[in-house]
């Protein structure tokens, strides 16, 4: 655990808790993020790892993932030699945790939550602002309903609703940031003048892509000696959703791409080739996922979900969930209980919430927010347009609402920056 002293003379008594993303973030690697954006500014920022995490014990890494996830730049996306791989890796590793003894049951979002409840008391703090991001936001929501106790106000950023957040999700989300980037662009002049028709050409490229398969050789954008990559259609559109390539470049890296220069892709695939082996808690990611959201989904309904966002692309791309691939088998691999009756459950409150969500967000789609709001009666949504996933330390409009918020949490924030945001102007090539 960390506490950043506030920067103000006169700070105020409550502080600001915060709950990272994941499940499996080093907690410790976002402070400066959060520092930057302001959140220690008028009070105290605790900074607590969650249980499984680097800097806790145990901690459930898994290098095997890490040295998969290196190798796998190299590979084809979602073949079944890359499958059986990826799970030889799982297995190794929960193999190698069960045998220390681990109950990798116990590693989970209702235990995180207490885990938080429980630093309050220690702390003797009579109340705190809880501020989380992505599955923060998952956490802090299933907090709010647990332990509402000592909660002056809660900001969620990039919003994954417990009851919400299953398997086939990733689609819409997916679609709904990819859709907005496009559409983006069409409205923009010199961008929809440049690049015509850049939905139909998304479509084309990951068809081709996945009927031949690119193999070349490319250098991480950090540097590096290069490495093999495979460019497939799956390998693209994962791409597109981990923000590989920044959101301006995007329509001038698909024009690139379908000229016959794929040189912006191959670089972002191959910056997952120097993967730091040993520092995700990959047991808390397959922990949370494999007992709160992939029990009740089949690949049935991953497959139809893929369809829906994206009519006309191939079943192979479509099968695998954007950033979970083979989810399913992993989670027979990992073998935890089924805790969606626990953890699918929706958050009523009336205690003051600040929502944040980006237009551009392929990981947590803007209209998730949406169904988090529905049942926080006092609750203000703000979205941010042209910004994808984690907001806050991207915008200073959001810093903004997000200072205003928790000035005030009772009265609405202050939100007349955000009437004046654009997206940032689209990369223009020459022709």
């Amino acid at each position: 655990m960390a506490v950043i002293p506030a920067t103000s003379a006169k700070p105020a008594t409550d502080p600001v808790v915060f709950m990272a993303g994941g499940p499996g973030a080093d907690t410790f690697d976002d402070i400066p993020f959060l520092v930057d954006s302001g959140l220690n500014r008028d009070r105290e920022l605790i900074i607590m790892a969650q249980r499984g995490n680097l800097y806790t014990q145990p901690h459930l890494a898994c290098p095997e993932t890490d040295r998969f996830t290196a190798k796998a730049v190299g590979l084809p996306y979602a073949a079944p030699s890359t499958e059986r791989l990826l799970l030889d890796a799982v297995k190794t590793c929960r193999d190698r945790l069960t045998a220390a003894g681990i109950d990798l049951s116990a590693y989970n979002t209702t235990e995180n939550a207490a885990d938080f409840a429980d630093l309050r008391t220690a702390m003797g703090l009579p109340s705190w602002n809880v501020y989380g991001y992505s599955y923060g936001s998952d956490l802090a929501l299933t907090y709010l309903r647990k332990h509402p106790q000592g909660i002056r106000a809660v900001a969620i950023d990039s919003v994954a609703p417990p009851r919400t957040t299953r398997l086939p999700v990733t689609w819409r989300s997916a679609h709904e940031g990819i859709d907005s980037l496009l559409k983006a662009c069409a409205a923009e002049p010199r961008c929809k003048s440049r690049y015509p028709g850049l939905r139909r050409t998304l479509t084309e490229q990951v068809r081709r892509l996945e009927a031949q398969p690119l193999t070349l050789n490319a250098r991480p954008p950090r540097g590096g000696d290069p490495v093999k990559v495979v460019l497939d259609g799956g390998a693209l559109l994962n791409l597109l959703v981990a923000n590989a390539v920044p959101a301006t470049d995007v329509p001038a890296a698909l024009e690139e791409l379908a000229h016959g220069r794929p040189e912006r892709f191959a670089r972002a695939r191959a910056a997952d080739s120097l993967q730091t082996v040993g520092e995700w808690a990959h047991g808390l990611t397959e922990s949370v996922a494999c007992s709160e959201w992939v029990p009740g989904t089949s690949a049935a309904d991953l497959l139809n979900a893929g369809r829906r966002a994206f009519p006309g692309w191939p079943d192979t791309v479509l099968a695998q969930a954007p950033q979970l691939p083979f989810q399913h088998e992993v989670c027979r691999v990992w073998n935890v209980p089924d805790r969606t009756a626990a953890q699918r459950v929706t958050t009523v409150s009336a205690i003051p919430t600040l929502i944040v969500s980006g237009t551009f967000d392929t990981k947590t789609g803007a209209s998730l927010a949406r169904d988090a709001a529905r049942t926080l009666s006092r609750s203000t949504s703000v979205q941010i347009p042209g910004i994808g996933h984690w907001v806050v330390p991207q915008s200073p409009c959001a810093q903004h609402v997000l200072a205003s918020f928790l000035a005030s949490p009772t009265v609405p924030p202050d939100t007349v920056c955000v009437g004046g945001l654009a997206p940032k102007p689209f990369t223009i090539i020459p022709k």
